[in-house]
């Protein structure tokens, strides 16, 4: 227990500094009714959700948005993202815009994240990080498999995250940016989602399943008619590092990370950074993180 204390700890940290950070937007959802979606119900509800990564490998490719919010100390952060993905090739482009400061500027420039399997690379990660460098994250080392540290989630890990689906209800039929959807809730178990992923995500999820407060996450998901994910809502439970009064800790911090998709087909092109492009020395500390 006390090891996943620090880890939250850890991930706490990246909040407040306001670079890698968590943070989600709850959005709404819905999902569609066709021949890929289905049924309604039970066991189909699930086998659903299950296909639902491979119905995106399918469609080849998309544009996305992300949104995470997490409300602390009385203050809702919100980090929001938008991108491009290639659901084959695992790779994908976000540009991840950080939150105001409290005196309504924003003070940080965009962060351009590459996702790649068991990687992301970030430009203007922050101080000490030369303008034209990337830094390197292996998802595997994060405690939370990177879905949350970068301030999204990886559109086809969120999408693999629901392979772990244990329970889910059709919830009815709604729209998602003018698109006919079904929306279901459920919650998806990250150590079997892990257990059913791609070779490129597998060790970011089972770093997440030990790394959050819970294994169990939450969602709500909403198909359209071919079965593929139009929007889906996690809700990611972290360990809080702070102490109250009585000594004791003070419980979990959810996080909601919300992952938008459109426009299936749009052609995409992802270069990652060659080794010379890649920061190798520290990353200065900033102003209320402490490593």
């Amino acid at each position: 227990m006390d090891r996943r204390q620090r880890r939250g700890r850890t991930m706490g940290a990246a909040v407040v500094a306001g670079v890698v950070v968590c943070g989600c937007l709850g959005a709404a959802g819905c999902s569609g009714e066709g021949a890929a979606a289905q049924g309604a119900h039970g066991a189909d509800a699930v086998s659903a959700l299950h296909r639902a990564a491979d119905r995106l490998v399918a469609a080849g490719s998309s544009k996305a948005r992300t949104a995470m919010e997490m409300a602390s100390g009385g203050t809702r952060v919100t980090i929001r993202g938008e991108g491009v993905y290639d659901f084959r090739e695992r790779l994908g482009r976000l540009k991840v815009l950080l939150p105001q400061d409290p005196a309504g500027t924003s003070g940080h420039r965009p962060i351009t994240e590459l996702l790649a399997p068991g990687a992301l690379f970030m430009k203007n990660r922050g101080a000490g990080v030369p303008d034209d460098k990337w830094v390197r994250v292996e998802t595997a080392t994060v405690s939370d498999g990177n879905l949350v540290t970068g301030g999204a989630t990886d559109p086809y890990t969120a999408a693999e995250v629901l392979r772990g689906t244990r329970t889910a209800t059709y919830v009815g039929r709604t729209e998602v940016a003018g698109t006919e959807v079904r929306h279901y809730r459920g919650t998806a178990d990250l150590n079997r989602a892990a257990r059913d992923a791609s070779a490129g995500n597998r060790e970011s999820l089972e770093a997440a399943a030990k790394g959050f407060a819970t294994a169990e996450v939450p969602f709500d998901a909403y198909l359209d008619d071919e079965g593929r994910i139009r929007k889906v809502r996690h809700r990611f439970s972290l360990v809080n590092g702070k102490t109250g009064r009585s000594g004791e800790k003070e419980g979990t911090v959810v996080v909601a990370s919300t992952t938008l998709l459109y426009d299936f087909g749009a052609p995409i092109r992802v270069r990652l950074p060659e080794g010379d492009d890649i920061f190798a020395g520290r990353i200065a500390e900033e102003p209320g993180r402490k490593n």
